[in-house]
């Protein structure tokens, strides 16, 4: 059986709630409960995924979630959006598409939106049924590990954002490269496990696909260890902005407003740059730009560049780095 086929029929008809996982690689996720209240129990007891891809700053912007199951994620960030803002979902599996869409008016009627923000398409991953340039905001929560051509993704993400757009994505990233009869596993492979990434490699997908500089926001060693591989999950943030391979000292500063709702005291661009209100911090070119040239610009208040002064160190304190839990920040 193909690999769509048996992840389809894996989440279509094996799996009809989040406790019929066995393993806990996609099970896991992080939730505003005030964001759950308007959730209906037949969504909110098929959420698979490992973390909570939402990001900040999302008021009336588009925003598409890749593999979105029974929608939770897209329900959640139809409230961030408002009711001037959009949210797609885009999922391969009837049956999910199915509980996500007869859910759609009885969600927003618990909102309290006039008019649905959100729909949903049937699609692959792999071929976006969207057209280029149209949406601010990719997020996707522990499916991309289960695309057998994860840089054909990266390639449609890139092109469907707008310029300055961002992927916001959490999944299951691996310490090394997993052997093919591991693969082949289906169970493994469906539950999020023997289809995920050597970290290594996921850089440099993603560079090849046009992302530079993918910074990590979050990592969470698993308890799952399979022939002494390792597994973590992460959110990743890419943003399609052309950067450089490196981080470059240019003798920027950055000093952040305070105006991000819900983040006034302290906004993390990722886990190497914690950006506290009113304080000034030097910053490298690249995230220079990753501030200046997407929908954060207007919360911060960013220096020109004065010269060039070689590389700038953007990796993670010690403290927050983790032998199992890879990191990819600041060029590594």
């Amino acid at each position: 059986m193909a690999t769509e086929e048996f992840v389809s029929e894996f989440y279509g008809k094996t799996v009809q709630k989040t406790e019929d996982l066995i393993y806990d690689a996609c099970c896991v996720a992080e939730y505003d409960l005030a964001l759950l209240g308007p959730i209906t129990n037949e969504v909110k007891e098929r959420r698979y995924g490992c973390g909570s891809p939402i990001p900040h700053e999302l008021g009336g912007r588009t925003v598409l979630d890749l593999g979105s199951g029974a929608g939770i994620d897209c329900f959640i960030a139809a409230q961030l959006v408002g009711p001037r803002g959009r949210v797609i979902g885009v999922d391969m599996t009837d049956e999910q598409l199915d509980i996500a869409r007869r859910n759609v008016a009885p969600i927003m009627a618990n909102i309290g939106y006039a008019e649905p923000n959100v729909s949903f398409l049937k699609g692959r991953i792999e071929e976006i049924p969207v057209e280029s340039g149209t949406v601010d905001v990719v997020i996707s929560n522990c499916v991309i590990n289960l695309s057998n051509n994860k840089e054909q993704v990266f390639r449609e993400i890139h092109r469907i954002l707008k310029p300055g757009g961002e992927f916001f994505i959490s999944d299951i990233i691996a310490d090394r490269r997993i052997p093919e009869r591991l693969k082949a596993d289906e169970r493994l492979y469906s539950e999020c496990l023997s289809g995920a990434a050597y970290f290594g490699d996921l850089k440099r997908i993603m560079r090849r696909a046009g992302f530079e500089d993918v910074r990590t926001v979050s990592n969470r060693p698993l308890n799952d260890i399979i022939e002494g591989i390792r597994f973590s999950a992460a959110n990743l943030r890419g943003f399609k902005i052309d950067l450089e391979d490196q981080c470059e000292d240019y003798g920027q500063v950055a000093v952040y407003r305070g105006t991000i709702p819900n983040k006034e005291d302290v906004f993390e661009l990722d886990l190497g740059h914690a950006f506290r209100a009113g304080v000034p911090m030097r910053v490298c070119k690249n995230t220079a730009d990753m501030i200046t040239q997407s929908r954060y610009a207007r919360h911060f208040a960013v220096s020109a560049e004065i010269f060039h002064m070689g590389i700038f160190d953007c990796s993670p304190t010690s403290s927050v780095e983790s032998a199992e839990a890879p990191v990819m920040n600041g060029c590594c």
